[in-house]
């Protein structure tokens, strides 16, 4: 089993910054690929980023290209989300996940474990 914590998230004025990260400890043999999922009030989780554990191939969703950036830590076990230019369209509760994928997916399915979440708000 894998455990995934979450933490970093706040509360932010629109415009500033945040770095949200993820710990994973427990059956971390198992990780290929770590993402970023989030889900606003009232909408349906999405996509955020992915990053590939060994070769840090990475993929963003279209509404954070360019705005957030996603790393690891191999030592550390620790993937990290630094979101810049945040704006109230952003305000989710953020979720970390593992994939034993080999490629950064963006569909759910292929994500076996997830932490609990963490919550950013933005204001305007």
């Amino acid at each position: 089993q894998v455990q995934l914590v979450e933490s970093g998230g706040g509360l932010v004025q629109a415009g500033g910054s945040l770095r949200l990260s993820c710990a994973a400890s427990g059956r971390t043999f198992s990780i290929y690929t770590m993402g970023w999922f989030r889900q606003a009030p009232g909408r349906v989780r999405e996509f955020v980023s992915a990053i590939t554990w060994t070769g840090g191939s990475t993929y963003y969703a279209g509404s954070v290209k360019g705005r957030f950036t996603i790393s690891r830590d191999n030592a550390k076990i620790t993937v990290y989300l630094q979101m810049n230019s945040l704006n109230p369209d952003d305000t989710a509760v953020y979720y970390c996940a593992l994939s034993r994928t080999q490629q950064p997916v963006a569909g759910e399915e292929f994500y076996d474990y997830w932490g609990q979440g963490t919550q950013v708000t933005v204001s305007s």
